[in-house]
């Protein structure tokens, strides 16, 4: 692996998007999600992605110029229309919209149909925690895993997160999970670097463990937790597919195909922490349940414990230091988009 400056790589992967269709604003937002996720060390959703999110805008399944469009405006609660465009838009779109609305009435609900993959859901929900709510965020996936005693794909990972801040500049806890075993993503990573996978990771074609990511992508990926994590994934495609009015089930296309509608739909929760206490009293609460997380005797070989998110945010704080160590498959990946769109020279010379 090559580090990389977080900043360089930032502007070729926003001149990439500029050049793929998007505005300057829309470019911008989608590239730091990139780089973000690669700085938080969840290289699975970071500039690794970018080839086949502009696939995806130049083959047209994905729409460029796409705005969100409010279908239902009723007071804690709106339905947005995503218009096939990018699903990180429509993600930003829905934080302004849920913390707008949970400062009026307590609660802000936004569920987007008809928009796009978004990326890692803890970019946005650390952003309602920002603004001093709790953020949830759930979104529907393409079919990774079976109904939990089946063997052909129906059901999505389904990913979720929650945020809620800490107070005093620390970061804030974050979950981010996706209901299977590991992130597709992962599996696609181990591909692309030539590894195996771990078993119970997931299933060939066939039914049968394997540890070819290539087997694993054609067959199934397992849950987590066994039938705990396929009900959840199932759970989630109600809040998220069947609930805002959108694709659900098998009929979600996800960012690793070049065409197809995604038809991806997605929840945003914001809760406004100061109609339930003080934020002050609300920080030394969550003060006090971090402390007691880290005071409890560690395991054998543990140095730390983290809270949720906890990791991540050393992550970033170093990579931001010394650069983002990129993979060099991903690196060539990334020269050969960048000849592709006629951006000269190396771009990360």
């Amino acid at each position: 692996m090559t580090a990389i400056a977080a900043a360089p790589l930032l502007a070729f992967a926003t001149e990439s998007y500029r050049r793929a269709g998007l505005d300057e604003a829309a470019a911008t937002l989608c590239a730091d999600t990139l780089v973000q996720a690669d700085l938080w060390g969840h290289q699975s959703h970071g500039v690794m992605r970018l080839p086949w999110y502009v696939a995806r805008l130049q083959s047209g399944a994905c729409k460029a110029g796409a705005a969100p469009r409010l279908v239902v405006d009723a007071g804690a609660i709106a339905v947005v229309d995503g218009g096939d465009g990018m699903g990180q838009v429509m993600a930003g779109f829905a934080v302004a919209e849920a913390v707008r609305r949970a400062r009026a009435h307590g609660v802000g609900v936004v569920a987007l149909r008809h928009s796009g993959h978004f990326g890692t859901a803890m970019y946005f929900t650390r952003q309602v925690a920002a603004a001093g709510c709790i953020g949830f965020l759930t979104t529907t996936a393409s079919p990774s895993m079976a109904p939990w005693g089946g063997r052909e794909k129906k059901v999505g990972n389904n990913p979720w997160s929650w945020a809620a801040p800490v107070g005093e500049g620390r970061p804030p806890m974050v979950l981010d999970i996706a209901n299977s075993g590991v992130a597709r993503g992962k599996v696609y990573l181990a591909q692309k670097r030539g590894e195996a996978i771990p078993p119970g990771w997931a299933l060939d074609a066939g039914g049968r463990p394997t540890t070819d990511p290539a087997a694993a992508i054609e067959g199934i990926i397992l849950p987590m937790a066994a039938h705990k994590g396929s009900g959840i994934a199932v759970m989630m495609d109600v809040l998220a597919g069947v609930l805002p009015g959108g694709v659900f089930g098998a009929g979600v296309v996800g960012p690793y195909r070049a065409e197809g509608r995604s038809g991806a739909g997605q929840l945003m929760i914001a809760l406004d922490i100061s109609r339930f206490l003080p934020l002050d009293d609300f920080h030394a609460r969550m003060q006090a349940l971090v402390a007691g997380l880290k005071a409890v005797p560690r395991a054998e070989g543990v140095e730390e414990i983290f809270h949720p998110g906890e990791i991540e945010a050393r992550s970033e704080e170093r990579q931001r230091r010394e650069g983002i160590l990129l993979p060099d498959d991903t690196r060539a990946a990334l020269r050969v988009l960048a000849g592709a769109l006629g951006q000269d020279g190396d771009p990360f010379a």
